[in-house]
Order: C-alpha cells, then sequence, then structure tokens
C-alpha cells in the first residue's frame, strides 16, 4: 500500500512537505498548495490551475552548476562546466523567462532545434552564454546562426550530416565575403554512438539512431574543415543517449565512446575543439512506490563519473581536458509546475448505504447480505467477505431466471459493494492478493476537470506515470481505491488503478465539500506536447513568487484560451460563426424579443469562457 505521503519521500526531493492537513511548497513560509489555488479560484479562475515554482528551476540549476563545480574541484579538472536549457522541454514564456532569469550570473544558454526555437534563444539568451543549435537544419535555419553570431551570440551549430557542413561553408563565403574580421557560429559535429542507451529514448544512441555522423562521415567532415580553413571553427563533440536515463552504466559507456573521439580529433589537429556535450541524460524521479524507482544514480555521481572520465581519457591521450556542456532540460523543468484539478464526481457513491431499496419482504438471500453487513466486525470480516461473494453469485443467477426483480438486484450489488468496502477497512494490515483483487472491484472513479491529452500526453502516449496526491484532507484516513477520469469524450483519459501500485483517495461528498488533486513534476514536454483532444487547451497557468519575507505572491497569470479563441487557432471563421450564432437567436420564432437579448447576452458570456467544465455547484458556489 502507498503510504500516506503520496510517496513524497521518493519523489519529492524536498521541494514539497505535508503540514497537517495539506502538502506545501517547502520554501519561504511554506504556503499550502490548497490556499494557492483557493487565492486563484476566488479571482475567478476555474477549471485546473498550472503552477509554477520559478524557484525550483533555480534550485535545479543551482544544484547542477554546484555539483559540477565540486566535482572539478575535486578531481583538479581543468576544463569548465557550462549548461544550456532545451527548449523542445518547455517553451512556454512564463517558463522560459523564469529560466532566463533565476540564471542569472551562470552563464546558462538555452538550444534550439527548429527555426523558432532559435528565434526565442536568439531574443532571450544573454549575451556570452551560450546556444547550442541541433537538430535538422536548412540553409534559412543556418543563416539564422550566422545572425546570431554576427549579433554577438556565443553559438554553435551542431551538424547532422555531410550536408549541414556544406551550407556552412557556403553561408560562411556569403556572409563574411569581404569581411577583416569575418565572424561565423561554431562548427559542433553530433557523433553517432555505437553505444545505446535503455528505455523509451534508447534508439537516440547506437548506429540506428537517426541523428549524427558515423565515423566515416566524421573523418569526411574533419577533412573539410581541414580543407576550407574552417577548423579552428570546431569547437564541440555533441551526442545524445536518451531522455530520461535511469540507469548510470550505459551513459559511462558512451562518455568513453565520446571522449576517445574528442582525444583522437584533438590528436590531428582539431587545435579549435574544446567541448564535449552530453544530449540528454538526467533522469527524474516520477514513481511513487518502492521498489518502483525511475534512477538509479545522483545528480553527484553523474557529475563525478563525466568529470572522471573525461579526465582519464584526455590524460591518457595527451589532451587538454574539454569543457563539459550539459542539456539536461527534463532535470531542470519537471518539477517546477503543478497542475490541480477540482474532482467534480465520484461515479460509485450511488452504492451507498441510502441508495438501498428494501422492501417489507426481501428475498431471504438480500436479508441475510444485509444482516452481514450491519453485523460485521473484524474478527468476522473474512468470513462475512466470502458469504457476501457467494450470496452475489447467487442472487445475480436468480435475477436471470426472472424469480427476483431489479430493486433485488441493486439492493445485492449495494450490500455487497458495501460489504466489501468494509472488509477491506477492517483487514487493511492484512495486504493479501484477495484484497487487492477486491481493491480493483469497488475501486472508485474519480471525475476530474482536466483533460489528460492536454495536461498528461506522456500518461497515454507512453505510459509514463506521474506522481497524483490530493492537496488536503491528509490527516485523514484515504480509504477509496481509486481510479481518475478525465472530462474528454474518450476511454482512454482514465489512469486506471493498479493492485501493485494502489493510489488511495478520500471518501468525500462533492456535494459538500472541495477536493482537488495536484498532479506534480509536469514541466517537462507535457506541455509542449499536449494535444487539443475535444478542444480543450492549456490550462490557466500562474507563476507563483516569493518576497524577502518569504511570503508568496502570485505573479504572471495567463488564462486558458476561450472558445472563441480556439476555434480561430483551428483557422475557423469565428466572425462569420458568431454572425450565425446571433442570427439563429434573433430569427428564432419560439422566443420573444426580450428573451432574445437575454440569449444574446447569455451567448457573449459562454464564448468568453474556456472549454472546461465550471458550472458544478459545490459549497455554495460555483466550481
Amino acid at each position: 500500500m502507498m503510504n500516506m505521503d503520496y510517496g513524497l519521500s521518493i519523489w519529492g526531493e524536498e521541494n514539497f512537505c505535508i503540514d497537517g492537513d495539506t502538502v506545501n511548497i517547502n520554501h519561504g513560509n511554506s504556503p499550502s498548495i490548497l490556499e494557492i489555488s483557493k487565492n486563484i479560484r476566488e479571482m475567478g479562475y476555474r477549471g485546473p490551475l498550472l503552477l509554477r515554482f520559478p524557484h525550483l528551476v533555480k534550485k535545479q540549476i543551482e544544484t547542477l552548476f554546484s555539483e559540477f563545480e565540486r566535482a572539478r574541484e575535486e578531481f583538479g579538472y581543468s576544463g569548465r562546466f557550462h549548461a544550456v536549457f532545451p527548449l523542445k522541454v518547455n517553451q512556454y514564456p512564463n517558463f522560459v523567462h523564469s529560466v532566463i532569469e533565476v540564471s542569472e550570473g551562470y552563464d546558462y544558454g538555452l538550444e534550439a532545434g527548429s527555426k523558432a526555437e532559435l528565434i526565442i534563444a536568439m531574443a532571450l539568451t544573454p549575451m556570452g552564454a551560450p546556444i547550442t543549435v541541433n537538430g535538422f537544419k536548412d540553409r534559412e535555419m543556418i543563416s539564422l546562426a550566422f545572425i546570431a553570431a554576427k549579433s554577438g551570440h556565443n553559438i554553435v551549430v551542431t551538424i547532422e550530416g555531410i550536408n549541414e557542413l556544406e551550407t556552412i561553408i557556403e553561408l560562411n563565403r556569403e556572409f563574411n565575403e569581404g569581411c577583416e574580421n569575418p565572424v561565423a557560429p561554431g562548427i559542433g559535429m553530433r557523433i553517432r554512438l555505437h553505444s545505446s542507451g535503455i528505455g523509451i529514448w534508447a534508439k537516440s544512441g547506437g548506429y540506428s539512431s537517426k541523428f549524427g555522423l558515423t565515423s566515416t562521415e566524421l573523418l569526411e567532415a574533419y577533412e573539410m574543415l581541414k580543407r576550407e580553413n574552417l577548423m579552428h571553427r570546431l569547437s564541440m563533440i555533441h551526442f545524445h543517449i536518451g531522455s530520461q536515463m535511469g540507469e548510470i552504466a550505459p551513459l559511462k559507456k558512451a562518455l568513453r565512446e565520446a571522449g576517445n573521439i574528442y582525444a583522437e580529433l584533438k590528436r590531428r589537429g582539431a587545435e579549435g575543439l574544446g567541448a564535449i556535450n552530453i544530449g540528454g541524460g538526467l533522469a527524474v524521479e516520477y514513481s511513487q512506490h518502492r521498489p518502483n524507482d525511475n534512477r538509479n544514480y545522483s545528480i553527484k555521481e553523474f557529475a563525478n563519473d563525466v568529470v572522471y572520465l573525461m579526465q582519464e581519457i584526455s590524460r591518457s591521450k595527451g589532451v587538454d581536458e574539454p569543457d563539459i556542456f550539459t542539456e539536461s532540460g527534463r532535470y531542470v523543468a519537471a518539477s517546477h509546475s503543478v497542475l490541480v484539478a477540482p474532482v467534480l464526481e465520484l461515479f460509485s457513491q450511488e452504492y451507498s448505504e441510502k441508495s438501498l431499496r428494501l422492501k417489507e419482504s426481501n428475498p431471504p438471500l438480500v436479508k441475510e447480505l444485509y444482516e452481514l453487513y450491519s453485523s460485521m466486525k473484524r474478527v468476522n470480516a473474512r468470513e462475512y467477505l466470502h458469504d457476501a461473494l457467494d450470496h452475489m453469485e447467487s442472487l445475480l443467477t436468480l435475477f436471470d431466471l426472472g424469480y427476483i426483480d431489479l430493486e433485488d438486484r441493486s439492493n445485492t450489488e449495494i450490500l455487497v459493494n458495501l460489504i466489501v468496502k468494509r472488509a477491506i477497512e477492517l483487514l487493511d494490515s492484512e495486504d493479501t492478493g484477495e484484497l487487492k483483487r477486491l481493491q480493483n472491484r469497488i475501486q472508485e472513479k474519480y471525475l476530474v476537470n482536466f483533460s489528460i491529452f492536454q495536461s498528461l500526453p506522456d500518461l497515454w502516449g507512453l505510459g509514463q506515470n506521474f506522481p497524483v496526491m490530493p492537496i488536503s484532507m491528509l490527516s485523514r484516513k484515504a480509504s477509496r481505491s481509486a481510479s481518475i477520469w478525465d472530462i474528454t469524450c474518450d476511454s482512454d483519459g482514465e489512469i486506471a488503478f493498479d493492485p501493485q501500485s494502489p493510489l488511495l483517495l478520500h471518501d468525500i461528498d462533492v456535494e459538500r465539500e472541495e477536493y482537488f488533486l495536484a498532479f506534480f513534476l509536469t514541466g517537462a514536454y507535457q506541455e509542449v506536447l499536449g494535444m487539443r483532444h475535444n478542444l480543450f487547451t492549456h490550462p490557466t497557468e500562474a507563476v507563483i513568487l516569493f518576497d524577502e519575507k518569504g511570503d508568496y505572491y502570485i505573479g504572471e497569470i495567463t488564462e486558458a484560451r476561450n472558445l472563441m479563441d480556439i476555434l480561430e487557432d483551428l483557422d475557423y471563421d469565428t466572425g462569420a460563426i458568431d454572425k450565425i450564432l446571433k442570427r439563429n437567436i434573433e430569427d428564432s420564432t419560439l422566443i420573444d424579443d426580450a428573451q432574445k437579448q437575454e440569449l444574446l447576452g447569455k451567448l457573449y458570456l459562454y464564448l468568453s469562457e474556456n472549454s472546461y467544465l465550471k458550472t458544478v455547484e459545490t459549497v455554495g458556489e460555483e466550481r
């Protein structure tokens, strides 16, 4: 069973803590996520909320740099450490601006994998901080890199194939013809490693990778640079071993391979070559349960291995120790955002005692079920449980034969469900296979106001788990075996109950009390990969900041897009749609003029709202 910290001690990295009833931010004066969410909702924002915490981005960047600086000092390593954030992980403005702000003083840069990302990098990267350009590139994209270099940026273009190097050579002539002091971006070469990774993204490495140069192409590129007198522009070797690298061994193997390639090129005369760029790598711990840990190493071990291996290879080959670059995007971004979504409904609440329709005269087995339920105690719980399950089979058979009616069947289902539920509560210390199977049988389905396809696409597409927990009621026992349903019209929009890694939530009445679930570690890839299934868009997001006293305040709030904006993004003629809707109301013969004006006002209001659900009544207010 999951401890009632919901695995916080496994995945939390001391970023969050439980204080009595609530989960709190372990920073400043430790405000609760519940308090923050309610304050935003009181401003009129409904539906799911995405909370950003820039201080967690700063913490990850500081940890990354401090561990590598510690390792450099410990080993006496002469090369420097640099890092860039890969924009593909999260391009949202509130996040990217936060990255730039909190990394001031570290020369932390950005990595671009497309023209649009390169424009972001050119506009936001501080002068002097590194920009790396990866992925497949055309003439225009490489031209942008030349413009960046001539603007003063420290930029390296990593070539993925010989054709890209040919384009760089051509553009160098074009951009620097007649220049006394030619300026061009640095050149990096992505190598296609023999070493491969493990897991979902293992194909980023190995000979079957779609990226990088083979040994033959590497030599060809070297000769081209030498022939064109551009060897001094070759500054970086780049490799990628896969995102979310859970084990350290494949990384160490890749480092040895890349380090030897670097040394070989240096010994051949690549005097300008001075850096190795480690793409991918650092994993994030998503698991809420042991022993299902996603990562078998620490950031300290990662830094030590990189520095030690690069030093060992460089010294053995008699070359300078290279600068070390990392592009650890998931590690930097994942923890900084939390999705908070309200529970709208519990689908199995019809299985309650108040739903019974007992008659003056009931079938004997139904009467016995009621007696079992009424008199169940711990000492007889297992026996009564087995009796109830046996009676249910008999009663359902009687229904199929026409001997009992629908009310009797309903009473049977309710009573057996209640008996199973009570048995699990009474026998919760007995973690048996039978009880796990029964939990699955009586699991509660929580309808939550969000879209898995929009906010947790990796859960749907890759089976990636994300930590889930309620943000309140944590001092109360959570006893309901929970599966989570989103509000999309798709049966895949579900986080299914797993008896081996159960999610237990509270038995609540949503008509009387609010209940919110938080989904953690959503800051990497989920936002940028989120799809518009059912036209649900990126949720309302809020940046949460802390002042010098440790008090939090709400910074930038970006509301989810309204219905007409969504349709406009899909190239609908929203002006025409608006006219049609209004004309249909105005031309209606079913209502009078006063009603028409009222409907037009309501239509305007509804078109100004986002597509998440809003009008569920709870605790006297709109949800």
